[in-house]
């Protein structure tokens, strides 16, 4: 049976089983939470959120090399493959319209909700040589982004950060008149309430654990601007659409991930009503759950290709 995890997309570099051997010279305190299960293959517990902070900063090392990676506890740690997925599609999406794999300087980037992680940025950025601009609403996220920069100054040659000053808004405010950027990114808060990501975390917690009873906290770590909004998803989606219009001739593509696919068609219709040229419903697995990019553009095809030249 082959360790590779075929789902993820081909330029993936966590297709293959974690080598936790290797990822254990990159950071030595790892092998405390490293074990061998009924298997025989060496894991970690991934509900125990130091066990998967410690394997995300030796993943950023070993492939991205990415020093001194560090978040606080209170914020969200993403799993590094499903993260690098994204990035991969967005790159495919412009080689479609380019006809080649674009890896320069000229490809611009927004990540709304960049994070205290800097993950999106760190990909991009070190796989593809892509500009990043990250944006988030929270003060305290976009230090300890700050420090991960100055920490690596190969990333701060192409990554900067923006803090959103009004939570109302999405592009206003970060993109000016004189901006164009190619892609736009964004994980959006999925949940509506605190109450309903408590409920998601303790569910996912339990998928992990199996048959023990989940205590109710974050152990996936999350404050309130990464986990859960007013109208949740939808609603965070809905507003992004509707602003993208005001930037329609300043950004190639606006993308954002869809974590509930009942809520595509209302999207979908929302997108019609502002006329936009080309839509795409782009599927990805991530990790044990299928989510889904949703991209749209104002530009028409033949006008592409100029964007990242």
């Amino acid at each position: 049976m082959s360790d590779e995890k075929s789902n993820l997309h081909p330029r993936n570099l966590h297709r293959q089983a974690y080598d936790f051997d290797d990822l254990i010279i990159e950071v030595p305190e790892l092998k405390h939470y490293v074990f061998e299960n009924k298997f025989g293959a060496k894991t970690i517990n991934f509900s125990i959120s130091k066990a998967v902070k410690l394997l995300n900063k030796a993943l950023l090392q070993k492939f991205y090399h990415i020093k001194d990676w560090d978040i606080p506890d209170a914020n969200l740690c993403p799993p590094i493959p499903g993260r690098a997925d994204y990035v991969h599609y967005l790159v495919d999406l412009l080689a479609e319209d380019l006809g080649e794999i674009p890896k320069n300087k000229n490809v611009k980037l927004i990540d709304i909700g960049v994070g205290a992680n800097m993950v999106y940025p760190i990909i991009a950025s070190q796989s593809y040589q892509w500009q990043v601009l990250g944006t988030d609403i929270n003060e305290a996220s976009l230090e300890n982004a700050q420090k991960i920069l100055n920490a690596n100054p190969e990333l701060s040659n192409l990554v900067q950060l923006k803090k959103q000053t009004n939570p109302d808004f999405i592009f206003k405010n970060i993109i000016q008149v004189e901006d164009k950027f190619t892609l736009t990114m964004c994980n959006p808060p999925f949940h509506k309430s605190e109450e309903e990501a408590i409920k998601g975390n303790s569910r996912k917690t339990k998928n992990l654990n199996k048959n023990k009873t989940p205590k109710v906290n974050f152990n996936f770590g999350g404050q309130q601007s990464e986990l859960w909004c007013d109208g949740g998803e939808l609603a965070f989606v809905t507003k992004m659409i509707t602003e993208s219009k005001t930037f329609s001739q300043q950004v190639l593509w606006f993308t954002c991930l869809i974590s509930k696919k009942e809520h595509l068609p209302k999207l979908l219709e929302n997108l019609k009503k502002i006329s936009v040229i080309d839509v795409k419903v782009i599927d990805m697995a991530q990790g044990q759950k299928i989510s889904r990019i949703l991209a749209w553009t104002f530009i028409p095809k033949n006008e592409r290709k100029s964007w990242t030249n």
